[in-house]
């Protein structure tokens, strides 16, 4: 699921991942705020670009258009994504391309949650005016257009897109679709070419203050 996470004074876009029980796993910050959204959230560092196993399939997140990233989704896929998600607000036709040839790319399962909201979901504040879809003829237009969307590894849309409303998306994957795509073409496997191309991946926490403590050395009481 998706949150807005404080850490002392800085907010970061931020994916959170809970086991089946409820218990929390861990969490992705969006590496690359996409343009003005840099001036309200943070950046993440490689400390929180997780693969988690779970009994589902292996489980990872890339936030909307750090999707755009390749070398990010290269990483995912070397740490052996299976079910890979991809929360945005991008409700274009180009996304579900994308969607689409990262499935391929990644042999692996794309979950795209859009978001999905109308004009009438906001307060009436001069703060949310939204002149670019301010139509007189609807009284409460469509914000962000939705388009959720579940794709196997072979590029076949097994549920959606959805762009008429709020709505939740089911499909049964067949985890047997990741080895035949693969069989294909593996991008960190086979088809990869580590003699030309190579990938290295930071994942130390980059943390702007680091304090070192001094330790003292203890007296030798043969001294005293």
């Amino acid at each position: 699921m998706g949150a807005i996470e404080k850490d002392g004074y800085t907010l970061y876009c931020t994916a959170l991942f809970f086991s089946p029980e409820g218990r929390f796993m861990g969490k992705h910050r969006k590496v690359m705020p996409t343009s003005l959204e840099r001036c309200i959230w943070g950046q993440g560092d490689g400390s929180t670009i997780p693969v988690y196993d779970t009994p589902i399939g292996k489980l990872g997140a890339a936030i909307c258009w750090e999707n755009r990233m390749p070398l990010y989704r290269t990483a995912l896929y070397a740490k052996g994504i299976e079910i890979y998600c991809a929360p945005t607000a991008d409700y274009s036709l180009e996304w579900q391309a994308s969607m689409i040839h990262i499935a391929v790319e990644g042999g692996c399962f794309v979950l795209s949650a859009h978001q999905f909201c109308k004009r009438g979901d906001f307060p009436e504040h001069p703060d949310y005016l939204f002149n670019d879809v301010v139509d007189e003829k609807h009284p409460d237009p469509t914000v962000s257009g939705g388009g959720s969307v579940i794709i196997s590894p072979l590029g076949q849309v097994l549920a959606g897109p959805n762009y008429e409303s709020e709505g939740l998306l089911t499909a049964d994957l067949d985890l047997g679709d990741i080895a035949r795509a693969k069989l294909y073409f593996d991008v960190v496997g086979h088809y990869a070419k580590p003699d030309v191309f190579n990938l290295t991946v930071n994942e130390h926490p980059k943390k702007p203050v680091t304090f070192m403590t001094k330790t003292e050395k203890a007296e030798d009481d043969s001294n005293k």
